[in-house]
């Protein structure tokens, strides 16, 4: 746990970054969540995605410090904390993902 707060800490280093990539790149069509392209502020306003994310990675999104990473995506925050953001685990969740209802456009 330790260690994933650490690479949280990384991440906000790194969000400003990332998110003006973010904003200049065309608006994804996707009609389901995906750990690729979902920001986790996304996930953490739904709460069957929420679910979803805390089964395979339990205390993720329920820890104090994740608001600093709310504009990175799970695939973003992998490189940070591998060993707990695993590929098997976000595939885990890709799936669990694919049986939610798909996500209102806006």
């Amino acid at each position: 746990m330790r260690l994933t707060l650490i690479a949280f800490a990384a991440a906000l280093a790194l969000t400003p970054a990332i998110a003006s990539a973010q904003a200049a790149a065309p608006a994804a069509t996707a009609a389901h969540y995906s750990t690729d392209a979902t920001t986790i502020g996304e996930l953490l306003a739904d709460p069957a995605a929420k679910a979803a994310v805390e089964k395979h990675i339990p205390g993720m999104l329920s820890n104090d410090q994740i608001q600093m990473a709310k504009d990175m995506t799970l695939k973003q925050i992998q490189q940070f904390s591998p060993d707990v953001v695993t590929d098997k685990a976000l595939g885990d969740i890709d799936g669990e993902f694919a049986k939610l209802p798909a996500k209102k456009s806006s």
